[in-house]
């Protein structure tokens, strides 16, 4: 092991050797290394190939410089030796680069196979999953902790074993050579282990808090660089503190960073101080012995070769336990996240959602969230408050049935667990209990393909990703073909718009969609939904925050969008839902009026209030706004 992996072992938080691993944690691994086993032998043949060699060859330059000093044997007998020093020396050298090439295989392959595990799991995960996670965390799973395990196939396997190797290689020919030498070699490494092992606890330290710095820094500049968070910034006229503040901690990571290079610079000199000590004690004793005739010369230049390959091994197996359980923790940070059960899956028996029925039908449907413990990680979570006692319904029995064609609007004050219906509708959750149907099928024994085939969604806040137009269009039918993107953005009332831009469906949208207006915005949204094409689209808030104009403009895409579709409309402002075909008036979870427009104003009660208050001025006191 070189001095640079010995430092970064020192430098590893000791505290990973306190916690406890999972039992089957080393199982799992070996599953994880399965499809590498012949590389895996390779490796670690060229391993000990590469540390027999290191002992070797000091041997052989021992027995060059007896030969030279006792005059034995021929220059050509010296000379085929050097020759085959020079050929042990390619010989390592084509072992480092097929190690290397080994190394990088199956760490590369490794990362590979977990990242694509964790990140395709965390998709199977329900919304709630990401209500509670934060973003950061789980992307370090991702990174971080896929590269730790990594580490434990290549950098701490290859190294445990050289190690070894080389140590009692070492160790056994320098007894051969001089017991002497050795023991006294071997007394001087107190000398600089202590005092490493003391430096690498204060490293510990600073690269902890480092690390701490670094992820403000990062979670600064993530939220002030988006475009949310520097719009704030500035209509708060904040920059002048946000960049003092930032200034503040870039001034401690500086700090730290000279701090921590010179304690890594204390560890180098440590090393090489008690390294240069070491090799005058052999040459000082070790010719005191060759002039009493109890050494050759030639062996006292092997112990000096073979005493630089003594220090690192013995330092590095001094530590090996961190290195270890290093690896493993971060083993079990990635089991953990591939071992959370998503609560909303596909049944083993699921059937497809039939084309031609496009109702949707609530019977007798209760609901309430989940606890955290049940759908996230608290270790994912930057402030993990625990929970007491379940979680309180936000449906209670509830029930109605949306014809195939029907428009059905649900209106209610805001907590009264309209948005809760829509993501029910779309098995975003589970019911816990009744059932919802969408063509006559319970949602949670329908196929998820089909499922979401037959249902469109659009939200209040349409998100885009930062790329162009089309891409953002095709994300709901990949293979639509540019006249389909047009024919979809014609529907939506969007294509003149989109055909006056220079790039036209090459436009970038920018991050979340943030370069076009809110009703451009929608109508994209409009225009994505019309291009998928579903039985049944639900609209949730879709205008709640457009001027009147942008409503007025987002209002007749929808009246394309819905046309032919059984829609479901969350409505917040009640002039946009006049002509459904039936009105749901929902409050603390429970249906409390159902009909038509005209239906519910003639019978008064809460609908007609939510109307008035919108239509008749302002609010009385106590009457709640329609959201």
């Amino acid at each position: 092991m070189t001095s640079m992996a010995a430092m970064r072992s020192f430098s590893r938080d000791s505290s990973v050797t306190a916690r406890e691993i999972p039992k089957g944690t080393v199982r799992r691994i070996l599953a994880i290394a399965g499809p590498y086993r012949r590389e895996l032998i390779a490796f670690l043949s060229l391993v000990v190939f590469s540390s027999v060699i290191a002992v070797v060859t000091p041997l052989l330059a021992g027995d060059i410089v007896n030969r030279i000093a006792g005059l034995e044997g021929t220059a050509g007998g010296i000379v085929r030796i050097a020759l085959f020093i020079a050929g042990l020396a390619v010989l390592d050298a084509g072992s480092s680069l097929a190690q290397r090439w080994y190394s990088a295989k199956i760490g590369e392959g490794v990362i590979y196979d977990l990242r694509a595990r964790v990140f395709a799991h965390v998709q199977r995960m329900p919304v709630a999953f990401f209500t509670r996670t934060q973003t950061g965390a789980l992307v370090s799973r991702l990174n971080n902790d896929v590269i730790g395990a990594q580490r434990a196939f290549t950098s701490t396997l290859s190294g445990v074993v050289s190690n070894v190797i080389a140590l009692v290689l070492t160790a056994g020919v320098m007894l051969t050579l001089s017991w002497q030498i050795t023991l006294l070699s071997v007394a001087m490494v107190p000398f600089f282990v202590v005092p490493a092992q003391r430096v690498g606890k204060r490293l510990q330290s600073i690269t902890r808090e480092s690390y701490g710095l670094n992820a403000s820094m990062n979670a600064t500049m993530t939220e002030r660089f988006n475009v949310a968070g520097a719009l704030l910034v500035k209509l708060f006229g904040r920059p002048e503190a946000e960049a003092e503040s930032f200034r503040g901690r870039a001034a401690r990571v500086r700090d730290i960073g000279v701090l921590s290079a010179m304690y890594g610079r204390a560890f180098f000199t440590a090393l090489t101080l008690v390294a240069a000590l070491a090799t005058a004690l052999v040459y000082g004793l070790g010719g005191w012995l060759a002039f009493t005739g109890s050494l050759s010369a030639g062996d006292v230049v092997a112990l000096a070769l073979l005493l630089t390959r003594l220090y690192g091994p013995l330092t590095a197996l001094a530590n090996v336990r961190v290195d270890v359980m290093s690896a493993l923790v971060s083993f079990d940070r990635v089991f953990e996240v591939l071992d959370l059960e998503p609560m909303v899956a596909e049944a083993p028996d699921a059937v497809p959602v039939p084309t031609a029925d496009r109702s949707v039908e609530f019977d007798r449907v209760s609901f309430h969230y989940p606890a955290g413990g049940e759908v996230s990680l608290a270790s994912l979570e930057d402030v993990a408050v625990p929970e007491h006692g379940a979680s309180a319904d936000v449906l209670h029995e509830f029930s109605f049935r949306a014809e195939p064609g029907q428009l059905v609007a649900l209106v209610g004050s805001s907590g009264a667990g309209k948005s809760t219906i829509a993501a029910l509708v779309s098995r975003l959750y589970d019911v816990t209990g009744g059932a919802v149907r969408v063509g006559g099928v319970d949602v949670r024994q329908a196929t998820s393909d089909s499922l979401r085939d037959a249902i469109g969604v659009v939200s209040q806040d349409a998100h885009l990703f930062h790329d162009t137009i089309g891409a953002n269009l095709r994300y709901a039918k990949p293979d639509a073909t540019e006249e389909e993107l047009w024919s979809a953005l014609t529907g939506a009332r969007i294509a003149a718009l989109v055909h006056s831009l220079p790039d036209g469906l090459d436009t970038v949208v920018g991050d979340r969609g943030y370069r076009m207006s809110g009703g451009e915005k929608q109508r994209l949204a409009i225009a994505r939904v019309l291009l998928k094409a579903p039985g049944i689209v639900i609209l949730d808030e879709a205008t709640a925050h457009l001027d009147s104009e942008s409503e007025v403009a987002v209002q007749r895409a929808l009246d394309t969008a819905l046309t032919g579709r059984t829609s479901l409309v969350i409505a917040h402002r009640l002039s946009t839902i006049r002509n459904a075909d039936q009105i749901l008036v929902v409050d603390d979870g429970r249906i409390v009026q159902r009909g038509t427009h005209e239906e519910l104003l003639a019978a008064g009660g809460h609908y007609a209030d939510l109307y008035r208050t919108q239509f008749a001025g302002a609010p009385a006191a106590g009457e709640r706004t329609a959201v």
